[in-house]
């Protein structure tokens, strides 16, 4: 088993015999003893567990109860414990969450502790954002905002000033050293290592966030007996601008996406604000989301409707299809054993995309209907069309009875409304805990009429509509 190396708290760590799934939040408390990090949800919902993790990226926090020990090579950890200095001075933002009242039972304070100190680092003020992973339930937020505000102007401690990354971490085992058939946790260095091993080894799980694989250990106790961890893969992290296409990384995060998104579509963009929270888009990845074929993937319906692609590997074997082409049915999708989902390709069009997250909590939230409307033409007829919705079937699905009714009509809400009509051709939807089939159509059909509205340059959003 490769070894893993990393630095906790300023301290050298060094592991060779243990369980590739084993979480950091177990570690901490059940091995090191730093009870500090909380389990609350076990799932990344909380933010109760949070940590902060550097690299030669950057500084993040991430949610401790679904990081694997092996995602940490080569990297630092602080946890609550690691914010004191030495001398037992408290960081700036321990000392404002005292001055200004912001616990109450404590439970959640650590991993807020720990978010405000991570922003703090990073210079971030958006605090609504910063902390949208966070939970607390008996203090309320307006103490732990005033602390945060209090903070931002102190000067980071020296402790934490420079990352605690050691250059024979850095430097780090050879995850490419084992064997191509070795039945064991393999963590490549490139997406050639990566397609030679899996290949060999079409059966293991393939874990680049963990951001939904890490359920599958917490709360449904699966065992993974033979894994790879893809977050050393560089050459899979990179956003490339082909000129009329964007090529991303299926290793690239939600968060290091969302600038980029959010300058060509600002309306893609500010739904990956809403997607999850800081903790969870740090970690996720852009691939992930897409390979795990989930019928409410946020960001597959916004990629179909503007014609992404996806590029596919296999061993030597590369190959490209549309986006909407790889979802087959739920559960089913066109990728064969050994096979990985290698990066996706994004049109740069000119902006017509608009993308409506519906859920009944505005941040972090699984979406009930998500829909993402593509729709140009010369201001008096549309002339290309594209509409896509998550939350609608058993796959992210274009709406194309929808779209058919909409090409080569005028702009007006005549139109939309025979969209509308043709839209419970395309889909039957389900009705579960998060919506009824009922309310999932009519939602979807009030998505197409807010597109008209905003194009008409009506007020759409809730943030901006006042009585």
């Amino acid at each position: 088993m490769s070894q893993i190396e990393f630095l906790l708290n300023g301290e050298a760590v060094s592991l060779n015999t243990v369980n590739p799934t084993e979480t950091l939040l177990d570690h901490l408390r059940n091995t090191r003893g730093l009870n500090g990090t909380k389990e609350g949800c076990n799932e990344g919902d909380c933010g109760a567990c949070t940590v902060m993790v550097e690299d030669p990226d950057g500084t993040r926090a991430l949610n401790a109860c679904i990081l694997f020990l092996p995602q940490l090579h080569g990297k630092s950890v602080t946890t609550v414990e690691g914010l004191v200095a030495k001398d037992g001075t408290l960081h700036p933002v321990q000392d404002a969450m005292i001055e200004h009242h912001g616990s109450q039972c404590g439970f959640c304070t650590p991993g807020f502790v720990m978010s405000m100190a991570t922003a703090h680092k990073n210079g971030a003020t958006d605090y609504d954002d910063q902390l949208a992973g966070n939970l607390c339930r008996c203090t309320g937020y307006a103490p732990i905002i005033r602390a945060a505000e209090a903070a931002a102007d102190q000067p980071v401690p020296d402790h934490l000033a420079k990352p605690f990354i050691l250059p024979e971490i850095l430097a780090g085992v050879p995850g490419g050293s084992q064997p191509p058939g070795a039945a064991t946790h393999f963590r490549p260095q490139t997406s050639d290592e990566l397609a030679t091993w899996y290949a060999a080894n079409p059966d293991a799980t393939l874990i680049a966030g963990a951001t939904d694989v890490g359920l599958w250990v917490t709360k449904q106790l699966r065992a993974l007996p033979k894994t790879a961890f893809l977050n050393g893969i560089q050459d899979m992290q990179q956003i490339e601008d082909k000129g009329d296409h964007l090529r991303v990384g299926a290793g690239v995060s939600v968060e290091a996406l969302r600038p980029v998104i959010n300058d060509l579509y600002p309306s893609f963009g500010e739904m990956l604000r809403r997607f999850a929270s800081k903790q969870v888009r740090n970690a996720a990845t852009i691939g992930g989301n897409i390979a795990n074929g989930s019928p409410i993937g946020d960001s597959p319906p916004a990629l179909i409707a503007l014609g992404a692609s996806l590029h596919l590997r296999n061993g030597n074997v590369q190959r490209e299809i549309p986006l909407e082409d790889y979802f087959i049915e739920y559960g089913k999708q066109d990728r064969a054993p050994g096979e990985f989902v290698e990066a996706v390709s994004i049109p740069k069009k000119r902006d017509a995309l608009r993308v409506y997250k519906l859920s009944k909590r505005f941040d972090q939230d699984i979406s009930a209907v998500l829909g993402a409307i593509y729709i140009m033409g010369d201001g008096k007829v549309m002339s290309e069309v594209r509409i896509a919705f998550g939350g609608m079937a058993g796959t992210p699905k274009r709406a194309t009875h929808a779209e058919n009714a909409l090409i080569g009509q005028p702009w007006s809400m005549e139109s939309i409304e025979a969209a509308c009509a043709a839209l419970t051709q395309d889909f039957t939807p389900m009705s579960d805990m998060r919506a009824s089939a009922s309310y999932r159509m009519e939602a979807a059909q009030n998505m197409l009429r807010r597109y008209m509205q905003d194009a008409m340059g009506k007020p759409v959003s809730v943030l901006e509509v006042t009585p």
